[in-house]
C-alpha cells in the first residue's frame, strides 16, 4: 500500500508540472500571436499585452500592488515604423525582417538612385542620407530618438552582387511621450506581509517594422512572462508567509525604462523588498542558466545551488557578477538584493523575426518553476 501511495504521488506531481508546461506554452503562443504585434509601439501591441497580463492577475485573484489598479503608467520617447517598409537592391525586392532591417533610430526616406561603396560592407547615397550595410545576421532594437539619416542592414545572403542601385520607401513616426505601463500585483503574506519577494520580467518586445512584419519575441521575453504568470497562478493558490509580488515591466527594450521608473516611484517601500528574482530569456536551458549578481549575493546563490542539487533540476547554474543587462539593475543600485537569470543553449534566435513560439522549446520551464518555488521557500526560512 505504501508503495502504491508513493507511485500515485509521483504521478500526481508529474501531471501537475505537465500542466505547468502546458500553461506556459499557452501564454507564449498567445503573446507571440499577430494580435499583440510584437508587444511594441504600433497596432497598440504593448497596450494589448498590458491589458492581457492585468486580466490574468485579476482572474488569478491577485491584488493590485498600487491598491487601485494593476497599471503603473509612465511615458518615454520612441521612434516607430508604422507605415511603408519597402526596399529593392539591384532590382530585387527584399523582405522586411528577413532580408533587411532599418536602424531603430532611422528617419523615413523615399528615393531611388545609386550607392557608392565606402568599404567592404558599407554603401552610401549621400544625397538622400542613406547608408546600407551588409551583415551576417539581422538584429533589431528600439530607439528613443530619431537621427537625420537612414541606415539599413541587409542580410548578405539575400543578394548575389554588391549593392549598386536602390529604391526605398520607408516611413517612420517619432512619438513623444509614448504611453506605457508597468503591470504590478501582489499576494499578501500570511504572517509577514510587509516583507516582499518580487518576481519580475519585462513584457515588451520590439513591436513591428512596417505594416507586414512584426517581431514575436518568444524567448525575449514571452518566456519570462509565461514563467511569471505560472508562478502568480501557483502562489495565488498557495499564499506564503512573505508577500509575493509580481511586476511586468514595459520599456525594457528601450533601455530599462519601466524598471527605472518603478525604482524612482516605488509602489512599496524599497526597504521591504527582501529579494527580487528577474527572469528574461527563459525559453531554453539545455546548458543551464546564468545568474547575474551571483557574486554579489553568495549566500543566496548557495541556496539556489542547494535546491538545484537536491532536486536535480538544471545541468548547471553559472555565476556572473554585477551587470546592467536587465530590469534587476536599478533595484540593485537602490540596495535591493536581486538575481537576474537567463537560460543557456538551444535556439539562437534573438531580436529577429525568427524568435517564434513554435520553435521555442521551453525545455526547462518546469524545472525553473520548481527552482524558484523551492528557492523562495528556503529564503523565507533563512530570514
Amino acid at each position: 500500500m505504501k508503495k502504491i501511495i508513493v507511485i500515485l504521488c509521483v504521478i500526481f506531481s508529474s501531471n501537475a508540472y505537465a500542466q505547468d508546461l502546458a500553461f506556459g506554452r499557452k501564454i507564449v503562443d498567445t503573446l507571440t500571436s499577430p494580435y499583440f504585434w510584437g508587444r511594441g509601439y504600433t497596432n497598440d501591441g504593448m497596450k494589448k499585452a498590458a491589458g492581457f497580463i492585468a486580466t490574468q492577475f485579476k482572474d488569478y485573484g491577485l491584488q493590485p500592488l498600487s491598491g487601485k489598479d494593476y497599471f503603473q503608467k509612465f511615458s518615454y520617447d520612441v521612434n516607430t515604423f508604422p507605415g511603408k517598409m519597402e526596399l529593392s537592391i539591384n532590382g530585387k525586392t527584399l523582405i522586411p525582417g528577413k532580408d533587411f532591417i532599418v536602424s531603430p533610430n532611422a528617419k523615413g526616406v523615399k528615393a531611388k538612385g545609386e550607392l557608392e561603396q565606402a568599404d567592404s560592407i558599407q554603401f552610401i547615397n549621400r544625397k538622400n542620407g542613406l547608408l546600407v550595410r551588409l551583415q551576417d545576421k539581422l538584429t533589431w532594437s528600439v530607439a528613443d530618438e530619431a537621427s537625420d539619416f537612414t541606415m539599413i542592414d541587409i542580410d548578405k545572403k539575400s543578394i548575389t552582387a554588391l549593392p549598386k542601385e536602390f529604391s526605398v520607401n520607408i516611413e517612420n513616426k517619432f512619438v513623444k511621450d509614448f504611453d506605457a505601463s508597468n503591470i504590478a500585483a501582489i499576494i499578501k503574506g500570511t504572517s509577514k506581509p510587509d516583507s516582499v519577494i518580487f518576481i519580475t520580467a519585462h513584457y515588451d518586445h520590439l513591436g513591428g517594422m512596417g505594416k507586414d512584419t512584426y517581431f514575436p519575441g518568444a524567448n525575449d521575453n514571452a518566456s519570462g512572462i509565461s514563467l511569471l504568470l505560472n508562478l502568480a497562478h501557483y502562489y495565488a493558490k498557495h499564499p506564503q508567509p512573505y508577500s509575493i509580488g509580481f511586476i511586468c515591466f514595459a520599456g525594457e527594450e528601450a533601455g530599462l525604462k519601466g524598471s527605472k521608473y518603478f525604482t524612482e516611484h516605488p509602489l512599496v517601500p524599497m526597504k521591504n523588498i527582501r529579494f527580487l528574482i528577474n527572469t528574461d530569456l527563459a525559453g531554453t536551458g539545455e546548458d543551464g542558466i546564468t545568474v547575474v549578481n551571483a557574486t554579489e549575493f553568495p549566500k543566496e546563490f548557495a541556496i539556489m545551488n542547494e535546491v538545484n542539487d537536491q532536486y536535480k533540476l538544471l545541468t548547471k547554474i553559472y555565476p556572473r557578477g554585477k551587470a546592467a543587462n536587465s530590469d534587476h539593475y536599478f533595484f540593485t543600485e537602490k540596495g535591493v538584493p536581486a538575481f537576474f537569470f537567463y537560460t543557456m543553449g538551444g535556439i539562437k534566435a534573438y531580436h529577429d523575426v525568427f524568435d517564434k513560439g513554435a520553435t521555442l522549446p521551453l525545455n526547462e520551464h518546469e524545472d525553473l518553476f520548481k527552482l524558484i518555488v523551492q528557492f523562495n521557500e528556503r529564503l523565507m526560512k533563512s530570514n
